[in-house]
C-alpha cells in the first residue's frame, strides 16, 4: 500500500508529497523544513530512501533522516551521490535562486555519509523497484516502477499538477534543463505502461498516459515560448495558464512548487547554451 504524505510546505497543502511504501521505503522525503510533517505521517520506521533526484524539495531531508535512523539506506543516481556526501555545490547553486529564503524554504541540509548511499545507474532493481535513468529536469533524475502493482514514481519528469485540476506545468529550473532528454525520458516512462503515476507535486494520477502527454505538451509549450527570448511575455503567459485552472489556490500552489521566474531562467539558459554550441 502506498501512502501519500502531504508535507504541507510552508503550511500549505498539496505542494510537496512524500510517498511511503510498505517495508519502510520512502520515495523523496522532501525538504528538512517539512521533516516534522513527514515523521508524523509515517506508519513505520523508514528503512530506505529512494530519491528521484537531489533537489532540496525532494531530498533535502535525507541527511537529517540518516542521522535520526541508524541503518537507513539512500538510493540515488550515481551523478547525484557525491552531492549528498558534500552538498556545498548543491547549496551554492540553490542559494543563487533562493538567497536569504534558503533556510525558511528548505531547512538544514545535513551531509549523508557515503557508506549509507547506494549509487544507481538505471536499469537495476532498488528494493524491488525497477530504476530508469530519466534526465531532462536534472541530469541525475531517475524514476522507479513497482512492476507488480504498476505504480510508477515520477519525481518531476511527469510535471507539476495540483489536484483536483489536471493542468500541468513542466518544472524547468536551472541549471540542467535538457528538453530533448526530457522528451525521451517521458517516452521511457510511457513505455513502462504504469497503472498509476505518483508525483511529488502533487499526489497520484490514475490516468498515466494522459498525464504523460500533458507533461509533453507543457514542456513543448514552455520551451517554445522561452525560445522567443521575451521574459515578460513568458511570465505573463505562464500566469495566464495557471489562472486557467479557475482556482487561485491552485495557481498559488503551482507557483510555490514551480516558481515561474525559475522556469524562465532554466529555459533561457538551455536555449543560450544551444545557440552557443
Amino acid at each position: 500500500m502506498i501512502r501519500c504524505i502531504d508535507l504541507r510546505h510552508l503550511g500549505r497543502d498539496r505542494v510537496i508529497a512524500a510517498h511511503e511504501l510498505a517495508g519502510g521505503l520512502i520515495v523523496d522525503p522532501g525538504p528538512a523544513s517539512c521533516l516534522d510533517a513527514l515523521l508524523a505521517g509515517l506508519r513505520e520506521e523508514p528503512r530506505a530512501l529512494l530519491l528521484t533526484h537531489i533537489h532540496l524539495d525532494h531530498a533535502g531531508a535525507s541527511g537529517s533522516l540518516v542521522r535520526r535512523f541508524p541503518g537507513l539506506r539512500v538510493y540515488v543516481h550515481e551523478a547525484g551521490a557525491p552531492h549528498l556526501v558534500d552538498p556545498s555545490r548543491l547549496l551554492a547553486s540553490a542559494g543563487r535562486l533562493y538567497g536569504d529564503e534558503m533556510d525558511r524554504l528548505w531547512g538544514e541540509v545535513v551531509p549523508v555519509p557515503g557508506e549509507r548511499i547506494t549509487a544507481l545507474a538505471g536499469g537495476e532493481l532498488a528494493e524491488g523497484l525497477r530504476v530508469a535513468h530519466t534526465p531532462g529536469h536534472a541530469g541525475h533524475h531517475v524514476c522507479y516502477l513497482d512492476e507488480a502493482s504498476g505504480d510508477a514514481f515520477a519525481g518531476d519528469v511527469a510535471g507539476v499538477r495540483i489536484p483536483p485540476a489536471a493542468l500541468t506545468i513542466a518544472p524547468t529550473p536551472p541549471p540542467e534543463i535538457d528538453v530533448e532528454a526530457w522528451e525521451r525520458s517521458l517516452d521511457v516512462l510511457a513505455g513502462w505502461r504504469p497503472e498509476r503515476l505518483h508525483l511529488t507535486h502533487f499526489g497520484s494520477a490514475g490516468e498515466p498516459a494522459e498525464q504523460i502527454e500533458r507533461a509533453h505538451e507543457a514542456l513543448r509549450w514552455e520551451a517554445d515560448l522561452a525560445r522567443r527570448g521575451d521574459r515578460g511575455a513568458f511570465l505573463a503567459a505562464l500566469d495566464a495558464r495557471a489562472a486557467s485552472a479557475g482556482d487561485a489556490g491552485i495557481a498559488g500552489r503551482l507557483a510555490q512548487a514551480a516558481p515561474p521566474e525559475h522556469l524562465w531562467l532554466g529555459l533561457e539558459r538551455y536555449w543560450r547554451k544551444r545557440e552557443a554550441a
